[in-house]
């Protein structure tokens, strides 16, 4: 899938996430998880619609049916067509997903698409799934000051709040660093 020439996503990757959607129920789930911050920016900065960049299974606007939500996700179909933008643009638990040396490309489609403010939420840490090759789905597992340096070259952060990450039955070796990962908000640099 490509946007005015800059690739987003590689159709290998894009036939590996369909078949991750279709055959794990609990892969791109984790919308509901961000209601309250979402609500909350949405309020705050007056927005008028809301764009989910990469959805996943739409449990976001399950949660908040009184709110218009736009979903897009190349690897779901009905909601692979590349969105308009949106006041607000959500983008949770999904940056970490996306191909290494198409990151600018989906940082500059993010960007694009962000008319107000932006609510993005960034594991820095492994996943609990694996793609059929033995790759973790967590293509880029960054520490939160590495994503803060590539996002603000895109887009500024106005807010930041790390969190230690609450991984169903995930070990974490005793002396091991606790699995971090991040929420930030802010809005497109003019």
């Amino acid at each position: 899938m490509s946007l005015n020439g800059s690739q987003l996503i590689s159709e290998d990757y894009l036939s590996q996430q369909q078949r991750l959607h279709r055959d794990k129920p609990a892969y791109g789930v984790s919308g509901q998880r961000y209601v309250s911050s979402v609500a909350s920016i949405a309020d705050r900065f007056k927005c008028g619609d809301i764009l989910d960049y990469g959805c996943g299974k739409g449990t976001l606007q399950s949660s908040l049916p009184y709110v218009k939500i736009a979903e897009y996700d190349p690897a779901i179909p009905g909601k692979n067509e590349l969105p308009e933008p949106a006041d607000l643009v959500v983008c949770t638990d999904v940056l970490e997903h996306i191909e290494p040396g198409l990151l600018p490309n989906v940082l500059e489609h993010l960007r694009s698409l962000t008319r107000k403010c932006f609510f993005f939420a960034i594991d820095c840490g492994p996943a609990n799934k694996h793609f059929p090759d033995g790759r973790n789905v967590h293509l880029i597992q960054e520490p939160p000051l590495w994503w803060l340096n590539k996002l603000d070259g895109y887009l500024h952060i106005g807010g930041f709040n790390e969190r230690v990450l609450k991984v169903k039955d995930k070990k974490v070796p005793d002396g091991a660093p606790e699995l971090k990962g991040f929420d930030c908000w802010g809005y497109p640099h003019v």
